[in-house]
């Protein structure tokens, strides 16, 4: 097909089984709109059809993720690279068009029509194999974290039901002993017929750390219940099927955690990432996914910016110095930073210095995080650009 535009906007609506690409031209006239499965042979013979539209195409894709993985990684092998534009503003933009109709096509011809009227979206890398290895291994983790929580909290229902007492007897979340107390104890009646000797010495050979303890404490919540209540026998199975699920969900969370930290810590700039106090290896590896090539910011205040750290005004009519959180930033990036500040107060340092001092000013404890993540995540930027290890002391500036 002979080239007959400069240039050209494609719009592809991602999807895990197919996607649906719309390429409009400078007036927002369709050219070309067809269903791509997501497949290799699909995806190159579109991009064949599309790159012979025009001599310069300018692409836009709605997901950044696992279900455009393949359609970038050829994108990119092709010279070409895409924009993202986010769920929330093809939603917001699709008012502007004709018909109410939801589909694939008309969402596609929107990302395109988007990406024609606006050019401050963000590009999207296609991730080295180190960056994709992370990225995979930290959703991984996300997801078995929150299956975690999900089990906990399921345990601690079925658990309240039958026996409140020992539900609230112990933090389930971190207690690794009560967990497996419930492995083979879950009734008010099997606990005071074990006793307090021979339950500690189960305790003990199971590896629980202060087994008398937790056998004091689980046959004092025993004593305060005398009662058995109805559906206390299966309430028993599900609690001991669910505390052993839980033991060995965290027996892969330990595992994933190495991994991560084996492969966090091969990254080059890994040293100076941990430097920074509160950064571990976890947090280290969330900061390489999150943030990406960090070439693509050009001072402190556009890594801040991405992380959602720097307010932006909202003013109208009389009201001025109205400030408040973008609405497009990262939510993930602003994660690493808000949790590795709050990490960095619990010791003696600058950082601590810092909270205390907002605090002082009257900022409240979340106030006082987040604008000690704001300061951290332009430290961190110059610490990554300069090469160099955090220290508590700022560098003496060398005469010339």
């Amino acid at each position: 097909m002979r080239k007959e535009r400069d240039r050209v906007w494609a719009g592809i609506d991602a999807g895990k089984a197919h996607h649906w690409a719309a390429v409009v031209d400078e007036t927002g006239a369709t050219l070309w709109s067809k269903k791509i499965d997501n497949d290799e042979s699909a995806i190159l013979a579109a991009l064949g059809e599309i790159l012979a539209l025009a001599d310069d195409v300018h692409w836009a894709v709605d997901i950044s993720g696992t279900a455009s993985a393949l359609l970038l990684a050829l994108l990119a092998a092709h010279g070409q690279r895409a924009v993202y534009v986010p769920g929330r503003t093809v939603n917001r933009m699709s008012g502007a068009y004709r018909g109410e109709a939801k589909t694939d096509a008309r969402d596609a011809y929107v990302i395109a029509e988007t990406a024609r009227h606006r050019n401050d979206f963000t590009a999207i890398d296609v991730p080295a194999q180190l960056a994709a290895d992370l990225a995979l291994l930290t959703a991984h983790r996300s997801d078995l974290v929150a299956d975690r929580v999900r089990m906990i909290n399921r345990l601690r229902d079925v658990l309240t039901g039958v026996f409140p007492a020992l539900e609230r007897a112990f933090d389930y979340s971190a207690h690794k002993g009560a967990l497996v107390l419930l492995t083979g104890y879950q009734t008010p009646a099997a606990i005071r017929r074990r006793g307090r000797a021979r339950l500690t010495a189960w305790l003990a050979n199971r590896s629980v750390r202060s087994a008398d303890t937790v056998a004091a404490t689980a046959l004092e919540a025993a004593q305060a219940q005398q009662t058995a209540l109805p559906g206390e026998d299966i309430a028993a199975q599900i609690v001991a099927d669910l505390a052993a699920q839980i033991l060995a969900l965290d027996d892969r969370l330990n595992r994933i955690d190495k991994q991560i930290r084996e492969t966090f810590r091969s990254h080059p700039q890994a040293e100076i990432i941990e430097s920074l106090p509160g950064m571990g290896p976890i947090l280290g590896a969330e900061f390489v996914v999150a943030a990406g090539d960090m070439s693509a910011y050009a001072d402190a205040g556009h890594l801040a910016s991405a992380a959602g750290l720097v307010p932006v005004p909202r003013d109208s009519g009389r009201r001025t110095g109205n400030l408040h959180r973008p609405k497009r930033y990262s939510r993930r990036l602003r994660r690493v930073f808000y949790l590795s500040a709050q990490t960095s107060i619990i010791r003696d340092g600058p950082n601590r210095d810092f909270y205390l001092k907002k605090r002082g000013e009257g900022c409240k404890h979340v106030q006082a995080v987040i604008a000690l993540a704001r300061r951290r995540a332009g430290v961190l930027w110059a610490l990554l650009r300069d090469g160099r290890l955090f220290t508590p002391a700022p560098p003496v500036a060398q005469a010339a």
